[in-house]
């Protein structure tokens, strides 16, 4: 299933917040707080926009390759929100022992290293067609090994050019950047890398998984924030780029404004994952139409902007996946069932298990 840093971002980043009404800061004007939410709402959609075709390109390169990804089951599904909500408890529990400066500390190293390869994935690409014809590019291959002949197993197997190294060395400055100074445009640039990466490489294979996943984590969401104060506690104390931050006092401070409103990734990239296998699901019917994309798409935008309206409306912080759940599953689903694809869409499977397919076939 998920590592341990899938469930930390998913755990932590469920979390829409606004800071504006802290005791020790002005209130925001109006025109401040539509920008911040204009510029969180498109740092939100872009990535699961730009992630969903990724993850078509992704899943096809696999299919060529004969590789089969690891894919969340029904039962992973299901488990998801009590493994979130063990791990989130307990980064609470580790907040209130220890300092938090130290744990910030060795969550800055950790992300720099993570921030900064997840920045180059998806960079990369852009970087190589900037390089003139005339660069001395060069190829490398890393493989590292186990074992003798016909037991050896690789453990590495990297290819990479010099347009990837400086594509690495630039993203590195950024790092620095953010590691150094904690800027809130380098946490973002992190965050919408992540957030990218996780739309892309991130998969649910049936739709019947995602609701699964999604219906889980809707009543983990609503919980955690309206329930207890420990989801808000972490979200404050927890400082790495796993969230989308965007000043509302920026047109008064410019640049060094830092009263922020917020936007966890986890409000990105679990509605995106599904938005994703629609676009696929899409593909498969080879109708050249995009239509349940583009539902779930809207859906999702408008799941945010309700999210938005409604965290400013109340001035409390808000479970985004509360609003965003029955959007992104209810608009799609609905769209299938007038069209008469409700049964092609919960049968589809990205990769489904050939294998069982062959035994059946050969039974019968």
């Amino acid at each position: 299933m998920a590592d341990t840093e899938g469930v930390v971002t998913s755990t932590v980043e469920n979390l829409t917040e606004s800071v504006a009404n802290a005791p020790v800061k002005p209130p925001a004007t109006p025109e401040g707080i539509l920008v911040s939410c204009g510029s969180l709402f498109l740092m939100a959609i872009i990535p699961v926009f730009i992630g969903s075709f990724r993850s078509v390109t992704y899943h096809k390169e696999q299919q060529e390759s004969g590789e089969k990804p690891e894919t969340m089951s029904h039962k992973d599904a299901a488990m998801f929100p009590i493994i979130a909500s063990c791990a989130l408890f307990g980064i609470y529990i580790v907040f209130q022992i220890f300092s938090k400066e130290y744990i910030n500390l060795l969550l800055t190293a950790y992300f720099f290293f993570l921030g900064v390869l997840a920045l180059a994935h998806i960079a990369g690409p852009v970087f190589s067609k900037l390089f003139p014809a005339s660069f001395p590019n060069q190829e490398y291959h890393l493989i590292l090994t186990q074992g003798a002949p016909p037991k050896k197993e690789d453990l590495l197997n990297y290819q990479f050019d010099r347009k990837d190294l400086v594509t690495l060395a630039i993203c590195g400055i950024i790092g620095l950047w953010y590691l150094i100074k904690k800027h809130w445009i380098a946490n973002n640039l992190f965050g919408v890398a992540f957030a990218v990466n996780g739309v892309e490489l991130l998969s649910l294979n049936r739709v019947t998984t995602g609701c699964i996943l999604l219906g889980g984590l809707f009543v983990y969401d609503i919980f955690w924030v309206f329930g207890t104060n420990v989801m808000v506690t972490v979200a404050k104390s927890f400082e790495a780029p796993i969230k989308l931050v965007f000043p509302q006092d920026i047109l008064e401070r410019g640049l060094a404004a830092d009263n922020f409103s917020m936007l966890g990734l986890g409000d990105i990239v679990i509605p995106g994952i599904f938005v994703a296998l629609l676009l696929r699901f899409d593909m498969s019917l080879k109708r050249n139409s995009r239509v349940y994309f583009y539902t779930g798409f809207v859906a999702y935008c408008s799941g945010l902007l309700l999210t938005m309206f409604i965290l400013h409306y109340f001035k409390h912080a808000q479970p985004a996946l509360l609003y965003l759940v029955p959007f992104c599953l209810g608009l799609p689903i609905g769209v299938a069932s007038l069209k008469g694809d409700i049964k092609a869409m919960f049968e589809y499977e990205d990769h489904p298990d050939t294998s069982k397919t062959e035994e059946t076939a050969k039974t019968k």
